[in-house]
């Protein structure tokens, strides 16, 4: 006779950990359609590179700081301090990695880090107000 409690209690937990485990999937063309039915491109590229950021980025870097190393977070005085106060700078971390950080850049798709890059730097010079 098969006991099912513990043999569910296993998957459960396995399936738990995979998705802690496993990256989220990059931003689908019906996320990326949404953003772009805002009538103001920047708007929708701020949108889509806020969506970006939360499905890539937000599991280290909630709020602007950074889970790995302190001193590395993104907000205005820390970006400044490491040479990173430009969006095409965050861009290219954002794309190929730096340090222990790896890249994204074929996660976050055509334009992806650049999005992302705008969103960070707006939300550095809003102070990364929450929302």
């Amino acid at each position: 006779m098969i006991r099912w409690r513990p043999l569910l209690s296993v998957l459960v937990a396995l399936l738990l950990v995979l998705g802690l485990v496993l990256p989220p999937p990059a931003l689908g063309f019906a996320g990326r359609a949404a953003a772009l039915d805002s009538a103001d491109p920047e708007v929708a590229r701020l949108e889509t590179g806020g969506r970006l950021f939360e499905a890539h980025c937000a599991g280290c870097h909630v709020q602007g700081g950074n889970i790995i190393r302190r001193g590395k977070t993104l907000k205005l005085a820390a970006l400044e301090r490491n040479g990173a106060a430009d969006p095409a700078v965050i861009a290219t971390i954002a794309a190929a990695g730096i340090g222990q950080m790896g890249g994204y850049g074929q996660a976050l798709g055509e334009g992806g880090a650049e999005a992302v890059a705008a969103w960070v730097w707006q939300q550095a010079q809003d102070g990364w107000p929450r929302g």
